[in-house]
């Protein structure tokens, strides 16, 4: 499976047990972020709460569509996604933030947090790749786009909140 996408890949200049490697990685952060966002979302106290909610849940399947993404791209390159959901602790480049502390204010810190890790680890990625892999290249800039899309709306929403209803 994936012999001519690995074989292309290869003939690049990449070494493709090390893409395959960090793509893991990257997969590995996806699991984890759509599970942050999920059961923030679920856990969320404070008010205007409902907004706070309602974009977790968006960034949730968002991030759950970006494990699918990695995941189809490893299986390409002749690779195989972690199969282990604990697993995913070890390879993760970036932490699991539990909500601890339920505060919509609280979560969207965590969030931005693992947003700005997402960020470096896919332009981490894009180097490596450097033009090399068109295909892992497209990918990957769409995924970081969504990512940046996605520390933006938790730091407006953050920005919002602070306006509008002082913590006391």
């Amino acid at each position: 499976m994936g012999t001519r996408a690995r074989e292309a890949v290869k003939a690049a200049g990449i070494k493709v047990p090390e893409l395959v490697t960090l793509l893991n990685k990257a997969y590995a952060d996806e699991w984890l972020a759509y599970y942050q966002y999920w059961i923030g979302a679920k856990v969320a106290a404070g008010v205007p709460k409902g907004e706070v909610v309602d974009e977790l849940e968006e960034h949730a399947q968002e991030e759950l569509k970006h494990a699918d993404m990695l995941a189809e791209r490893i299986i390409q390159l002749g690779g195989i996604p972690v199969l282990e959901p604990k697993l995913w602790y070890e390879q993760a480049n970036c932490r699991y933030l539990p909500p601890k502390d339920p505060d919509i204010r609280t979560l969207l810190d965590q969030n931005i947090k693992g947003e700005q890790c997402a960020i470096s680890v896919y332009y981490k990625i894009l180097d490596f790749i450097k033009d090399k892999d068109p295909i892992t290249q497209r990918m990957i800039e769409k995924i970081l786009k969504e990512e940046i899309e996605h520390e933006q709306d938790l730091e407006d929403l953050k920005r919002d909140l602070e306006m509008c209803c002082k913590k006391k």
